[in-house]
């Protein structure tokens, strides 16, 4: 298993993909980012929803807003809908993917 630089707790599993940061050669970036997974119904990949508040200077308060990440799922980490899960930038993997998840939160309620 490889230390890929980052403060997250490594998986218990062992997986043979090669686009895994801890047990292929995908390296990841610093850029850090976490959300909710709303969709895993794509092979090996989720989609993230980040909210976040965005300031507004003309009424000098704050929004909420939301965007959509898609990002690749390692089948050492296996994250559904709904688990709250931390991703991490990486290189393309895809037209539309460009983060992992790197570390599982927490569970799905139900």
């Amino acid at each position: 298993m490889r230390n890929i630089g980052l403060p997250v707790k490594a998986p218990k599993q062992k997986c043979d993909d090669r686009n895994c940061p801890f047990h292929g050669t995908l390296s990841v970036r610093q850029r850090i980012l976490e959300g909710r997974v709303v969709s895993s119904k794509m092979n090996k990949t989720v989609v993230i929803q980040r909210d976040y508040s965005h300031y507004v200077p003309k009424y000098m308060r704050f929004e909420r807003r939301r965007s959509k990440i898609p990002a690749h799922n390692p089948p050492c980490i296996l994250a559904k809908a709904g688990d709250l899960v931390k991703i991490a930038e990486c290189r393309s993997l895809s037209k539309t993917v460009s983060f992992v998840v790197v570390e599982k939160r927490s569970e799905a309620e139900g």
